[in-house]
């Protein structure tokens, strides 16, 4: 009979440890999922420079992020490739200036 009561408790115990596991995994998520959204509030769309709030504005047909203060330039990705072009325009050693490129 002992052994029955044993395999039952470890059962339960084991159980309950599982549940355990699942619930914080699931508040650690939701946890991660806030601090993600209050970090994006606070800094989405502001300079990285000195905080201010970043406008878009058009230049040689891309939409670039000009921060209304201290006129700081933030590109997304990709944005500057097409800004720089082609290797052989000239302006390509731009793209290879900040990437290493010869």
């Amino acid at each position: 009979m002992s052994d029955k009561n044993d395999l039952e408790e470890d059962y339960f115990a084991r159980v309950a440890r599982e549940k355990k596991e699942q619930l914080r995994a699931k508040i650690d998520a939701e946890a991660a999922e806030r601090e993600a959204s209050d970090r994006k509030s606070r800094f989405h769309n502001k300079c990285g420079k000195c905080g201010h709030d970043m406008f878009p504005k058009l230049f040689k047909g891309v939409e670039i992020d000009v921060c209304s203060e201290c006129g700081a330039v933030l590109l997304d990705p990709g944005e500057l490739q097409e800004l720089a072009g082609s290797e052989g325009d000239g302006v390509g050693d731009l793209f290879g200036f900040f990437f290493g490129k010869k």
